[in-house]
């Protein structure tokens, strides 16, 4: 016997918003998992010096994937719950605007994005489907909506005073956490200068100037013909060393890097790396590159994934991060986890404690240590914001 076809049209109906509501998550499992579930195990010293630190972290992609981070979550690697838990002062909140299919370290092109359909599966708004500067801008009203809610607790930083003060409430109150919004690739200007202002208007005041593929500001170190800064990225520097806007290398082209560091008048930033002598790869930093960062003031944020640092644990981070410190000095190396940047990361936030171990069986001492896990990345974003 047939069914009649309402009752089809109501089934395939249940089934699509069934898909619609599981698959993010699905997605999010997926691309952001663990190697090692928490809790995490450190030495005494560590969990001690830990709790009296200023622990900073320049990079996490959580508010690509919809879910609540006013809220303790079962997988990825940060939402505000676990970001008490690991004493975090402040965190750099970025978004993704545009990823290529098939995207890879060793050279990608700009006529794919996997972020459309990421979109479309989370049901975001037209506007953010169709415009890069939309995703970024629909992105980061998710970290306004978790301040909002936070009850004050999580404080989006505009300037450096606000930094300044977030930072000494976070003293008094652990539970207050600073947050700095940033945004990964400057393809989401849609190509236009008078979007840089449009981002800062929004509270962006950091800014990756490449990502997976070259764009129209320049090249990236996964792109394809891997150029440096084109004329329109050379305006885009400008009004954002203006704008008092962080500029950050991460991903760019060696010869971005090189274009950035002859023009720039502010501190720059990598706010995710590794670096080529500890672990080889095409968007690592040579020990040339991370002498003239530091000579801008700048801050170099290690990862923790396996392009940063090969084989992902807490003592291949404190390697890079030594190696780094020996190059650029000690007041230039600080922490970019890339958590939920579609890693696999060998723990979540809540496992940072594990660096300050690793680090202090590295040699470093407390205070080297404290500026390291975050006390750099703040005193540099203090003096940079406006």
């Amino acid at each position: 016997m047939r069914r009649p076809l309402p009752k089809i049209v109501a089934a395939a109906i249940a089934v699509g918003v069934v898909a619609f509501a599981v698959t993010p998550s699905l997605i999010d499992r997926r691309m952001n998992r663990l190697m090692v579930e928490p809790p995490y195990k450190a030495s005494a010293a560590a969990v001690a010096l830990h709790r009296r630190l200023t622990v900073a972290d320049l990079h996490n992609d959580v508010l690509l994937w919809g879910r609540d981070i006013v809220a303790r979550s079962t997988h990825g690697h940060v939402d505000l719950p676990r970001l008490r838990e690991a004493n975090v002062t402040l965190a750099v909140f970025s978004t993704v605007t545009k990823t290529p299919r098939g995207i890879n370290y060793e050279g990608n092109d700009s006529t794919t994005d996997q972020i459309t359909l990421v979109g479309i599966v989370q049901r975001w708004p037209w506007r953010a489907i169709r415009s890069r500067v939309q995703r970024a801008i629909f992105q980061s009203d998710r970290l306004r909506a978790a301040s909002r809610a936070s009850d004050g607790e999580l404080r989006i930083a505009l300037t450096g005073r606000a930094i300044d003060i977030a930072v000494e409430a976070h003293r008094r109150n652990p539970r207050v956490i600073v947050a700095i919004l940033a945004t990964e690739g400057l393809h989401a200007l849609d190509g236009k200068l008078a979007n840089v202002d449009t981002l800062f208007a929004h509270g962006f005041r950091m800014a990756g100037l490449t990502h997976f593929f070259d764009n129209d500001v320049g090249g990236s170190a996964h792109g394809l013909a891997r150029e440096g800064l084109t004329p329109f990225g050379r305006d885009v520097l400008r009004r954002m060393e203006t704008l008092h806007m962080v500029v950050d290398v991460a991903h760019a082209s060696p010869k971005v890097i090189d274009d950035v560091l002859a023009m720039a008048t502010r501190p720059v930033f990598v706010s995710h790396t590794g670096v080529q002598a500890t672990c080889p790869g095409p968007r690592n930093l040579t020990d040339d590159q991370m002498r003239r960062i530091a000579a801008t003031g700048g801050v170099i944020g290690i990862g923790f994934w396996d392009g940063a640092i090969c084989t992902p644990n807490a003592a291949n981070v404190a390697k890079a991060i030594k190696h780094a410190v020996e190059i650029a000095g000690i007041d230039h190396v600080g922490l970019g986890s890339d958590f939920d940047g579609s890693t696999n990361e060998p723990f979540d936030v809540t496992g940072l404690v594990l660096v300050t171990d690793a680090l202090l069986k590295s040699g470093f001492d407390d205070e080297q240590i404290g500026k390291i896990m975050g006390g750099n990345a703040v005193r540099v974003l203090s003096s940079a914001l406006p």
